[in-house]
């Protein structure tokens, strides 16, 4: 889901030169010459690793995985036995294309990057044999494909695609965020010719939006929720919408894990680690995160959370590899890739030795292993129900607290005499977790009363309820928090 390196600030249906682009990577990655990894001498292996600081999906195979150190002290552990020095080396990548050039330069043995980049990588450095990578592992996925979205600016009419027609959308080409708009868009009976694609990088596309330079954003985690936190942007479309999967995965080169399997064992025993972490202490890992990136907790929560955006979870489970699949013909239509057999591509042997007989169960289970959970407080009911848990985080506070309903929680909120750092309600119409504060609100008196407001990701599924329901009438966050 990353972006992939066109000049910014130039139509997509005439922008073609990522072809051209990674050919010369190519070509420069020949002249350095293609290693099968890196060694000062005869007892050190160096190990180098690419990860994106700022991608908050991959931070188990990367900035977590990093601070915490564990990859490091397994490679000691292992050095003590066999006499070896392992020297891991850190390469911080501001996106995928990059990181593909390095490695087919045989400098980087191991990386981790979105599905869309992933396909590229595959199928770039299978043409150098001692670059040629292996997908390994999965970081975090979304199997509805909510990790990419559209936004527009926060005063925009707009209220569906449709509302787009003729107007400029920024995004990254190439991107998941790029390839889940023109699925949308196709899918709402449009035609990507019916906007006018501007190419650029997320923060410009951001600050695009803010100035209302564009009249949309469609990118990848964590953009668009960042930007509907700033208060800089509104949710218009949920990538969720399209039923996609979307992940982030780990690629490495199979010339260096042949040659040095129990660094790749080493690496994969950590990436576990870091997940069991992560989901066992979720709101700790989250503001370590946002320490080191410098992105707001909040939104770190949000995707990385319990109940939230992103599923983290390393085996590879045959609904992303279907997903690759379909995600193909997209990228060979751009011409950024000719063909890879994704079947041979994706290798999930080293993880099986690690899993034992359980990577079979593991690789099949698709339910988050960190949902909201808990007693509600204020309604006095188990908190146990995906759809309808949620979660408020109080300033001042050393844990979240939880919510049976979005009812439940605006009660929570109103009984609280302090300030609100953030609260996550499900969609009612989908379940995708969201900020309650940007939520178009409906209230709805023919239902119970822990569940008659409910919160709608985007102003067109509000719409869509209200004329449904007699009686029913929509609320801002404000007039809903009144209402309870």
């Amino acid at each position: 889901m990353d972006a992939f390196p066109y000049p910014p600030g130039r139509a997509a249906h005439r922008n073609r030169p990522l072809l051209a682009l990674l050919s010369v990577l190519g070509l420069a990655a020949t002249a350095a010459g293609c290693g099968t990894g890196s060694a000062s001498n005869s007892s050190t292996v160096v190990v180098d690793m690419g990860y994106q600081s700022k991608t908050i999906n991959t931070v188990t195979a990367g900035t977590l995985l990093r601070d915490r150190g564990t990859f490091e002290r397994k490679l000691d552990a292992i050095g003590k036995s066999n006499g070896v020095h392992y020297k891991v080396v850190w390469q911080d990548f501001p996106s995928g294309p990059p990181l593909t050039a390095q490695m087919i330069a045989g400098k980087v043995d191991i990386g981790s990057m979105g599905d869309y980049p992933v396909l590229v990588n595959g199928a770039k450095t299978a043409q150098y044999p001692d670059a040629k990578s292996e997908l390994v592992a999965v970081t975090g996925y979304n199997l509805r494909g909510s990790l990419n979205q559209v936004v527009v600016p926060t005063g925009s009419s707009a209220k569906t695609l449709a509302d787009l027609r003729g107007k400029v959308v920024s995004t990254s080409l190439g991107s998941a965020g790029h390839g889940m708009l023109v699925k949308a868009l196709r899918k709402n009976g449009m035609s990507p010719d019916d906007v006018r694609l501007l190419n650029q990088d997320p923060p410009v596309g951001a600050s695009a939006l803010q100035s209302e330079q564009v009249a949309a954003l469609s990118q990848f985690v964590p953009w668009p929720q960042l930007m509907v936190f700033r208060g800089q942007g509104r949710l218009l479309y949920d990538g969720g919408s399209n039923g996609v999967p979307t992940f982030h995965a780990v690629v490495a080169r199979h010339a260096f894990t042949a040659a040095h399997p129990e660094v790749m064992r080493a690496f994969l025993e950590s990436l576990r680690d870091t997940t069991d972490y992560l989901n066992q202490h979720p709101l700790a890992a989250a503001q370590r995160v946002a320490k080191i990136t410098g992105i707001a907790p909040e939104v770190v929560y949000l995707y990385n959370g319990p109940g939230g955006l992103v599923t983290f979870d390393p085996t590879i489970k045959q609904p992303l590899v279907d997903a690759l699949d379909a995600d193909l013909p997209f990228l060979k239509d751009l011409g950024s890739v000719k063909d890879l057999d994704v079947g041979k591509f994706v290798n999930d042997s080293y993880l099986r030795r690690i899993y034992g007989p359980s990577y079979t169960s593991a690789r099949a289970r698709v339910s988050n292993p960190d949902p909201v959970k808990g007693q509600d407080p204020v309604c006095h009911a188990a908190v146990d129900d995906p759809a309808t848990a949620s979660e408020v985080w109080f300033a001042g506070q050393k844990s979240t607290r939880v919510a049976a309903t979005p009812t439940c929680l605006l009660r929570q909120i109103a009984a609280h005499n302090g300030d609100v750092r953030a609260a996550y309600v499900p969609d009612a119409k989908n379940g995708t977790r969201m900020f309650a504060t940007a939520a178009t609100w409906v209230l709805d008196p023919a239902r119970s009363a822990n569940s008659r407001l409910l919160p709608f990701a985007v102003t067109a599924d509000a719409d869509s309820y209200l004329a449904g329901h007699t009686g029913a009438r929509a609320l801002d966050y404000a007039a809903a928090l009144a209402a309870v």
